[in-house]
């Protein structure tokens, strides 16, 4: 079969791949139809390996050498293996693309992103950039009628950043801000529109993706190249600061940022990541009982689900849509684009053209 697959830095190859063969007990034999890129592929392409075990077996998924890519895409239900129930031949899928055991402590508390033996399908093991892809029936979820197969490829990012705004309990009357309108930043600000805050502040340094915001639900936006984003978002909530802020650039001193933007009692959700340990004014945070918090990855079955009635609900899919390519063109027009900075939006790549 056709698939993309991960040879290291600079060298991504559309080859021939073996064929995953029948689908185990409990999994899903998928033909994928559309598949999204994301910062990390971009970054594994540019400097990895970083997430992909190209050397060693993945302690999780056992997997080691050149990787099929593909960890946000969606597909037709080709085969199933055994105990497998509530999907059928034929029906439209997204994947969650984690896989966790189901039985660890975290499985057990529902924190089935934090499993022990978690991995990804597409970062450490075969994703669906190929013809075919085996996927666990836990991390799929049935593609509603109104979600164009471009709209789901974006499912499993969208539930990235539902899953942020759950852990910052963002909710009906609240003031949110968000600092970067990124990959991540776009969704964050699309799903919180849907939740009946109060305002909606979004920042960055970039007037197009501040255009963005605006288009996605934005009430206010603020340009970090000529504006104090702190003293900005003082002002806008009448001296007390957001209730929620969350970090989605990864730009060093924007923690701290968040911390000072936040009212007292606050809450700060850490999304973007730091190449490097950044200062963080934790005496700030501290004497105003800022409550910190991380996030990472989804969880499946309640993230995806949202995520797809979102983009059911809404033009987010339309809004942050960069282009759709053909997989011939995965390299020069969506991988290479994304990791220089000057893609036109989120990519998608036709993976059955």
């Amino acid at each position: 079969m056709r698939a993309a697959v991960y040879h290291g830095a600079g060298d991504v190859r559309i080859e021939a791949a073996s064929e995953p063969g029948e689908p185990g007990p409990g999994e899903v034999l998928i033909a994928p139809s559309m598949a999204a890129i994301c910062g990390t592929d971009a970054s594994e392409y540019a400097h990895g390996p970083h997430m992909i075990p190209l050397h060693q077996p993945h302690p999780g998924s056992g997997h080691v050498g050149p990787l099929i890519l593909g960890h946000e895409f969606v597909g037709r239900v080709e085969a199933l293996g055994d105990g497998v129930d509530g999907l059928a031949v034929g029906d439209r899928v997204v994947s969650g693309a984690g896989v966790s055991c189901g039985k660890c402590a975290w499985c057990q508390a529902g924190r089935t992103n934090l499993c022990a033996t978690y991995y990804t399908l597409g970062l450490s093991a075969p994703g669906g950039l190929a013809d075919q892809v085996i996927s666990p029936a836990s991390i799929l979820v049935g593609v509603p009628d109104e979600v164009n197969d471009v709209g789901a490829a974006m499912a499993q990012p969208l539930a990235v950043a539902i899953h942020a705004l759950d852990r910052g309990g963002v909710g009906p009357g609240l003031t949110v801000a968000v600092l970067g309108i990124g990959g991540i930043g776009g969704f964050l600000i699309g799903a919180a529109s849907t939740r009946g805050l109060k305002r909606l502040i979004a920042v960055d340094v970039d007037p197009a993706k501040l255009a963005l915001a605006g288009a996605l639900g934005a009430d206010e936006v603020i340009d970090a190249r000529s504006t104090d984003v702190t003293a900005a978002i003082l002002e806008a909530t009448d001296g007390e600061g957001a209730d929620v802020v969350i970090e989605a650039s990864g730009v060093p001193q924007n923690p701290s940022t968040a911390i000072h933007a936040t009212k007292r009692g606050g809450r700060v959700v850490i999304v973007g990541l730091q190449a490097d340990p950044p200062p963080v004014d934790i005496f700030d945070a501290a004497l105003r009982e800022v409550d910190l918090i991380a996030t990472v990855a989804h969880i499946c079955d309640s993230n995806l689900p949202e995520a797809l009635k979102v983009l059911g609900e809404t033009g987010l899919a339309g809004e942050v849509l960069g282009e759709v390519v053909p997989m011939t063109r995965l390299v020069e027009d969506a991988i290479a684009p994304l990791a220089e900075g000057r893609a036109p939006g989120k990519m998608v790549v036709e993976v059955a053209a």
